[in-house]
């Protein structure tokens, strides 16, 4: 919000302004975002001996097809080796690996290598690898 605190407090100004919305910088935000699951799952990769060709499953945050698109081809990774399911529920927020696993859990075999990537709210982001330890239903 532009104003509403006590740097900016409200005001006949501020109000008239429409300055006590919730805005979004959709390009920093798409930009930090791609940017910055990229390099923590290939981070992550590294220390784990794991490449482009030997992990199986990438499991992206879903807020964003546009963001999931271009971490897969920052990548590398094609994006049959990407868990999409926005069409289907949208953006889950915390939900959102877990309903990614959910979904694709009959495609899963013992020993296959996931990595889960998210970006969110505060600017945070983090990947997580894991060795998936049963074959699927």
């Amino acid at each position: 919000m532009k104003a509403g605190g006590s740097v900016c407090p409200p005001s006949y100004f501020t109000v008239d302004n429409k300055m006590h919305y919730l805005y979004q910088e959709g390009r920093t935000v798409f930009k930090y975002a791609v940017s910055n699951m990229s390099n923590v799952t290939a981070e992550v990769a590294e220390r784990n001996g794991l490449n482009k060709d030997t992990i199986d499953w990438v499991i992206p945050h879903q807020a964003n097809m546009r963001i999931i698109d271009a971490v897969a081809a920052r990548l590398g990774v094609p994006l049959e080796k990407v868990m999409v399911n926005i069409q289907r529920y949208g953006n889950t927020s915390a939900g959102t690996l877990p309903l990614c696993l959910w979904d694709y859990e009959k495609h899963l075999k013992k020993g296959d290598n996931l990595i889960f990537t998210a970006f969110g709210a505060g600017f945070t982001w983090g990947a997580a690898y894991v060795k998936w330890g049963y074959d699927g239903k």
